[in-house]
């Protein structure tokens, strides 16, 4: 006789052990919430824990992205260099679990296949994929926006006879590159950082390459310890500037208004500091304030790049390839370290595949409409199905057993309240979810927010005995019209892009991101929480009964 499976009850269940999932444990535990984070890896991390490729690491400065809650770890943690590699990342990811004593509410090598909404119990169901049944009041996802690899259904990708990886799940074990002939799909952002990296271990490596990209140096150096003392001194002051700055740094903006406004000679001069200084943070906080939302602008510093990629790579046609046409920044900005160097070297070509589209891969390499690349190696730098990939990962249903994925992708579009919630699906948050600052943030800022606006209204909610917190319709509405108009008077909706899903085909174009900045995003939501949740609709627990 089988014995029925015992149901486990908590407060809340997260989704994901990163930089969300470890302070929502934190923070909620801390407040008296019976809680567990499930991670489908095998440790802490999120991304940082997957991302193990050569060449990967940070792209803002390390000592931004951390945490900023205990001042106690602030101060204890040194990191050794400006923008840190992954390892050093997710030994700090390890040292927080580790401080804070939260891998006894984390259960490794667990998916969450469905969650549920029960509308006789106001719960959610949530199953795993080892056969686990839990009964949560309230769903938290800090699954992330960018934990979903993106493999292209490249046709014979089953019959290609050598290795093949992705740069968002790379193995553990060694992957021996040496003497291979590599091919590298994508110039992304990992694709950036992972070219010069394998270039000098290879035989040869192929780059293909179907749109060209903005990267400027990073200038990456170790950490002089009298700043890194200065900033520890001043964390006050440096944990108030984060909050409340416009892009979730702690940098004051010395910006000038205006590209237009300077002579072509005093731009330059701009760029050319920016440039030597290195880091994409100089371009948007040094140099000027319009070049995200003027096209002419923005044009200006597109044009000094774009010179510098012919200044460096030698061969005129390589660089012509090289050269991007879109408008700088509304792609991911990229750093690098000798990316454009590197297509100097005997051992490394190019091949544009918008001029000759990759047809198949076969068991011997990668064919195009030009020809066939032999291969021992492919390393697909495809991205991932970015902000809503991961959550349709998950058979997510609330109210009328409606899925998450219908309400979104079969609708019109992806509607969020504040990106921490959605209509019809009550108790349920998202950390940096769609329609919040997210990716376009200094993400662990953007993180500590969200955590610590959603643990204080859990704490609300059972302090005034409310058992149903749900995102209103038209409060949903109003906010993603806001976020459409805010986006719509840049750039960014101007320009095809994994933030708007285009490296994804057939997903629905939409650009999911709040560009009215963090400080004025934080202000928006403390505004709706003084006023008792304006926006939401709460049901207590008498009036349920």
């Amino acid at each position: 006789m089988n014995q029925k499976k015992e149901v486990v009850h908590l407060d809340a269940v997260v989704v994901g052990a990163g930089f969300s999932g470890l302070y929502m444990l934190y923070r909620l535990r801390e407040a008296g919430f019976s809680t567990r984070v499930f991670e489908a890896a095998d440790g802490v991390g999120g991304v940082w824990h997957k991302n193990r490729y050569p060449g990967a690491r940070c792209d803002n400065e390390s000592i931004d992205y951390s945490f900023t809650f205990s001042e106690e770890l602030f101060k204890e943690w040194n990191w050794s260099e400006k923008f840190s590699k992954q390892s050093e990342i997710l030994e700090y990811l390890n040292y927080v679990a580790d401080k804070f004593d939260l891998r006894r509410d984390i259960q490794l090598n667990t998916r969450i296949i469905s969650a549920h909404y029960n509308e006789e119990d106001n719960r959610w169901t949530i199953q795993t994929n080892e056969g686990s049944t839990l009964s949560a009041k309230y769903f938290i996802s800090g699954v992330g926006c960018l934990s979903t690899a993106n493999v292209p259904k490249f046709k014979g990708l089953d019959r290609f006879e050598g290795k093949w990886y992705h740069t968002g799940n790379w193995p553990k074990e060694q992957v021996s590159l040496k003497g291979k002939r590599v091919g590298v799909i994508g110039t992304g952002s990992t694709g950036i950082q992972v070219i010069p990296a394998i270039a000098p271990e290879v035989d040869h490596l192929t780059v293909f390459q179907r749109t060209a990209q903005y990267s400027v140096p990073s200038r990456n150096h170790a950490y002089d310890p009298e700043y890194v003392r200065q900033v520890k001194d001043n964390f006050n002051e440096f944990k108030r500037k984060r909050r409340y700055s416009f892009g979730g740094f702690p940098n004051d903006i010395e910006a000038r208004p205006s590209a237009l406004e300077d002579t072509p000679e005093e731009r330059d001069h701009l760029y050319e500091a920016a440039w030597q200084k290195g880091g994409v943070s100089s371009f948007f906080l040094e140099t000027y304030q319009d070049l995200t939302a003027n096209e002419d602008a923005n044009e200006t510093l597109s044009v000094f790049i774009r010179n510098k990629i012919k200044n460096i790579v030698h061969d005129p046609e390589t660089a012509e390839k090289l050269s991007p046409t879109y408008y700088y920044g509304t792609k991911r900005p990229i750093q690098d370290t000798n990316y454009y160097e590197t297509y100097n070297r005997d051992n490394v070509s190019l091949v544009d595949v918008k001029a000759n589209p990759i047809m198949e891969i076969t068991p011997k390499g990668i064919r195009t409409t030009d020809g066939e690349y032999e291969l021992d190696i492919i390393i697909f730098a495809t991205g991932y199905d970015a902000m809503t990939g991961s959550l349709f990962k998950i058979d997510i249903r609330g109210k009328d057993n409606v899925t998450l994925k219908e309400k979104w992708e079969n609708g019109e579009q992806t509607k969020t309240y504040l990106g921490i919630a959605t209509s019809g699906f009550p108790n349920m948050f998202m950390i940096t979810g769609p329609e919040s600052p997210s990716v376009l943030s200094n993400v662990p800022t953007s993180i500590e927010q969200h955590v610590e606006w959603i643990t204080d209204c859990i704490e609300y909610l059972r302090d005034n005995d409310i058992e149903i917190l749900e995102a209103k319709e038209d409060a949903e509405e109003a906010w993603s019209k806001h976020c459409r108009e805010v986006a719509e008077a840049t750039l960014f909706t101007k320009t095809d892009s994994w933030y708007t899903g285009a490296n994804v085909p057939g997903k629905p174009r939409r650009f999911l991101i709040y560009l009215g900045g963090v400080g004025p995003y934080r202000e928006k939501c403390s505004e709706i929480a003084f006023k008792g949740y304006e926006g939401f609709s709460l049901q207590s627990t008498m009036e349920k009964a």
